[in-house]
């Protein structure tokens, strides 16, 4: 019995997640007026970031289609919880 791979990433009601370079995420902490410890975390284990290489601490930016607002994107911070 073959197991096919399911790429949760190309579900429709899956968000974009990417991983964020360092300069950006410096440019978001400013812009946003906060520290790594003030932001939400997102779980390393979280099916979305399986095919992205992160460790605790990186930062991911989720972009998400609205039918009211159109696309808007919010960040998470990678953690081992």
């Amino acid at each position: 019995m073959t197991k096919t791979k399911f790429d949760i990433s190309k579900h429709i009601l899956v968000p974009k997640h990417q991983k964020v370079s360092a300069e950006e995420r410096q440019k978001v902490f400013e812009t946003f007026n906060v520290t790594m410890r003030e932001m939400p975390k997102i779980s390393r284990k979280d099916p979305a970031l399986r095919e992205l290489t992160v460790k605790p601490g990186d930062l991911i930016k989720i972009t998400r289609q609205s039918p009211t607002a159109g696309e808007f994107e919010f960040y998470r911070v990678v953690s081992d919880e």
